[in-house]
């Protein structure tokens, strides 16, 4: 939407538009409307492809991109990459008795970079080979115990309460899932299941409160 807003790319006229941003068109909204009414959609989810599976001694992990450009908009000009969303909680795995796990492309991971996730403490896999195929990836969540991840550092400035399709498949298997969060939600809890953190403390408290209560 900021992408249309700005001219970068047009799209011709439709009947319906639909966004994955829950606050895009409300009166409070961050997000640019276009002029153009927004309908709201969920991540869907196949539940019989997603049965629960249990992995109570893995570790909580993610699978992500890592770099993915900047985001201009009004006075704002700001890296957009899940690294940026990640860096403000690279000394996390310290602070927390759960193992924390993040898939990322190593083909376009620095060395160096790399080494200093493990260094604090982090376990890194490579994506291009977790989620090579849908089979691989299904497996790779089924095998963790839940979920940690952080957020682009666009949607938690537009709080447009934001949740990614991976994470719905991390609650499907009946795991929890432990996000950033992304603005207030009319139907996304903040502690059951799904918990919602804004920064190191409740990372931590959140962590620790999904896996003193797991079952």
């Amino acid at each position: 939407q900021i992408s249309m807003h700005t001219g970068q790319f047009k799209i011709a006229p439709h009947d319906f538009y639909f966004t994955i941003g829950e606050t895009v068109g409300h009166p409070t909204a961050l997000s640019p409307d276009c002029g153009l009414r927004w309908h709201y959609t969920p991540p869907p989810i196949f539940l019989p492809a997603w049965p629960v599976t249990k992995a109570n001694d893995a570790p909580f992990s993610s699978v992500t991109s890592w770099w993915s450009g900047w985001v201009e908009f009004g006075a704002d000009s700001y890296s957009n990459t899940k690294r940026d969303g990640f860096l403000p909680f690279l000394a996390l795995p310290k602070h927390v008795s759960q193992s924390l796990e993040l898939s990322i492309p190593a083909a376009i991971g620095v060395a160096e970079e790399r080494e200093t996730f493990v260094n604090q403490g982090w376990r890194i896999k490579d994506s291009l080979v977790t989620a090579s195929t849908p089979w691989n990836y299904q497996q790779y969540i089924q095998n963790s115990r839940g979920e940690f991840s952080c957020a682009r550092p666009s949607c938690v400035r537009l709080q447009d309460a934001w949740i990614s399709d991976r994470t719905i498949c991390y609650l499907a298997r009946g795991k929890p899932a432990i996000v950033q969060h992304t603005g207030p939600s009319r139907f996304l809890p903040d502690s059951a299941g799904l918990f919602r953190f804004q920064d190191m403390e409740e990372a931590v408290h959140c962590l620790e409160a999904a896996a003193a209560d797991y079952e």
